[in-house]
């Protein structure tokens, strides 16, 4: 008996739930041979608004949890990453058009870069905070602190580690995310967030979104509750505009390097350096104790 082929439904990841874009609106994405490969939601703003009310939401009790809590919960993602590795090498085969190798490959990156901010998760502090030297009769002392909300715009190449290479360092250290996935190849990160949703990582602090980046990254740059942003995906002609309006809300603008598939893979994307665009430093002085 011939069975009907079951089409897998692609859903938003916002506030640690899948959900549909409340506009009811979805595109075609098309796989490396320019093939029907799935219908994806298309965002709307106000799914963009969600994401970043979850967020804000989520990010004072995750910049809580204690260093070592973060790293149990990065490991995990790790360990639940592994245990989807077939499904995510079918959509990195896919819409990368990579061999099953060049796709275990990435997994292992991804998986051995969720392991490795997990060992940062109480190390970073340690060595971006200081003792400062002042003339007079008090201490001062330099400690990094979340910034808060960060939105990053995901780049097309070697889409599972891109897109690890930039959420893991920023949540490590109690920052929340919303994230724009490639226009192009969403897929892969939409079955990413079912990775999200079994490895204990609270509600809210990582929100994954599909849609048009011409739709959804101005608002993105503009929204007051939004406090970096990461424009990594966007083309460097692209960005001024975008630059422009975060720069109404004053926002901080860091943009990673666009890399190279083999760069994403390597150790090139990952790093202290990966982690302290996204800190705040708290001066504070205190009289000297007799």
């Amino acid at each position: 008996m011939n069975r009907l082929t079951i089409l897998k439904t692609y859903k938003l990841w916002v506030n640690g739930e899948f959900v549909r874009s409340e506009s009811g609106r979805a595109y075609e994405v098309r796989d490396a041979q320019g093939r029907f490969w799935a219908n994806v939601p298309r965002a709307s703003r106000k799914d963009l608004r969600d994401a970043v009310q979850a967020a804000r939401k989520a990010q004072p009790s995750w910049a809580a949890r204690t260093a070592y809590n973060r790293g149990q919960i990065l490991y995990r993602v790790a360990e639940m990453l592994e245990t989807r590795r077939a499904a995510i090498r079918a959509e990195l085969q896919a819409v990368s058009g990579i061999s099953a190798r060049d796709a275990d490959a990435e997994i292992d990156a991804a998986v051995d870069r969720w392991v490795y901010y997990a060992g940062w998760s109480d190390k970073y502090a340690a060595l971006l905070s200081s003792v400062n030297p002042v003339a007079m009769p008090m201490h001062n002392f330099t400690t990094p602190e979340p910034m808060g909300v960060v939105g990053i715009a995901c780049p097309v190449d070697a889409p599972l580690a891109s897109l690890t290479s930039l959420i893991a360092p920023v949540i490590v250290s109690g920052n929340t995310v919303v994230a724009l996935l490639p226009e192009a190849t969403p897929t892969v990160g939409l079955t990413f967030a079912e990775v999200l949703a079994t490895a204990d990582l609270p509600a809210g602090v990582v929100n994954l979104l599909s849609g048009r980046a011409s739709e959804l990254l101005p608002p993105m740059a503009h929204h007051l509750e939004v406090d970096a942003l990461n424009l990594c995906g966007v083309p460097e002609t692209e960005r001024a505009p975008l630059e422009q309006v975060a720069a109404d809300t004053i926002k901080r603008l860091h943009h990673s390097p666009n890399l190279t598939r083999a760069q994403w893979l390597s150790n090139a994307a990952q790093g202290l350096e990966w982690i302290e665009p996204f800190l705040e430093f708290k001066t504070v002085w205190h009289p000297l104790g007799w």
